[in-house]
């Protein structure tokens, strides 16, 4: 019998979904979990027919974390230079957006800080217990938490370990879009298709000025900037999305 792949992949309209596929062990990262990871997410940026991607979970669970058995036998669930599960120092250039029923734990919320925009069940959990275990959550939240919410909520859930409910971390804002329970994925498909709809140079090109301005100093984001969105306005998409507009039409991407 041959067993299941540990990492799915469908593409739906310009949306490549990512499922991460061991629901028997709520989604822990093994070593092949974070390999394809890792090649999805090479897929969406080298492909010039996907523009977005949502990431998430079989079996009604986010993910985990790391998996522990397979931490035992020598395996890692990160790959040198792009971080735990293939991501969490490497996002893709192309919008990701993780779509989340049941928990994301530990690992797995630091997986979800990788993504850029979050959907979640009304049922899902999140948390960061590692400080409960004498460890330090280094797969990045730590260091990107308080970048998404306010510090003193960011410490306090980094330090007690306690987790919290879909509906906090929709007040926070680290939750986009709440639905009921098990409608994570279409939801965060259905978003992904609006964003994959607009010109796809200038979503890429918006999301990395938008990642990196904070980087800036002041006299240099301009600059920064201006260098980033020149090749998008001298774009071939540019030129179709005037001429869709004055011809009353839904514009043809290219990608260049």
């Amino acid at each position: 019998m041959t067993e299941a792949p540990e990492v799915l992949t469908e593409r739906r309209d310009g949306v490549l979904i990512i499922t991460i596929n061991r629901p028997h062990a709520k989604n822990a990262v093994t070593q092949a979990v974070a390999e394809g990871v890792a090649a999805a997410v090479d897929e969406l940026d080298g492909s010039e027919e996907l523009w977005a991607a949502v990431l998430t979970g079989a079996g009604g669970s986010f993910c985990s974390g790391m998996d522990l058995k397979g931490f035992l036998r020598g395996e890692s669930p990160s790959i040198e230079g792009r971080g735990l599960a293939g991501i969490t120092m490497t996002p893709p250039r192309k919008p990701l957006i993780a779509a989340v029923e049941g928990w994301a734990l530990a690992g797995g919320f630091e997986i979800l800080l990788a993504c850029d925009m979050v959907v979640a069940a009304e049922t899902a959990r999140f948390g960061v217990p590692e400080t409960k275990r004498a460890l330090v959550a280094g797969a990045g939240a730590a260091m990107l938490l308080p970048q998404r919410i306010p510090l003193p909520i960011a410490l306090e859930l980094l330090l007690t370990g306690d987790p919290i409910s879909a509906q906090r971390a929709y007040d926070l804002g680290l939750v986009n879009r709440l639905t009921p329970e098990g409608g994570a994925l279409e939801e965060a498909v259905a978003l992904a298709k609006s964003i994959a709809a607009n010109g796809p140079l200038a979503v890429a090109v918006t999301k990395q000025i938008a990642r990196s301005a904070s980087d800036w100093t002041f006299e240099e984001s301009w600059k920064r900037q201006s260098e980033l969105m020149a090749p998008v306005f001298t774009s071939e998409d540019a030129r179709e999305g005037a001429t869709a507009f004055a011809e009353k039409r839904s514009p043809v991407w290219k990608g260049r």
